[in-house]
């Protein structure tokens, strides 16, 4: 009868502890602003699921679908107009 052993290293809490590197922490304070705007719809839309929704909540939807639209663009067309290697 033959063993079964696992083929890969077991994880283990060691391999998993450490620090993203400094340029993953600048992109994602850079996209934060469209992380908060994709909360607060998300936010908006839970309010809504366990009642009728009501005028104002369409109004609080609507605004914010557009604050996350306004982040996207602003996010895109910053990404767009940096170079690559720093160049502008």
């Amino acid at each position: 009868m033959k063993t079964i052993a696992a083929l890969q290293d077991l994880v283990t809490a060691a391999s998993l502890d450490f620090e993203p590197p400094a340029a993953e922490l600048d992109a994602i304070e850079h996209e934060m602003p469209l992380i908060r705007a994709e909360v607060e719809l998300l936010d908006a839309e839970i309010m809504s699921l366990d009642r009728p929704v009501s005028e104002l909540d369409e109004r609080r939807i609507r605004r914010a679908r557009n604050r996350v639209m306004a982040a996207r663009r602003d996010l895109t067309n910053h990404t767009a107009t940096v170079q690559p290697g720093g160049a502008a």
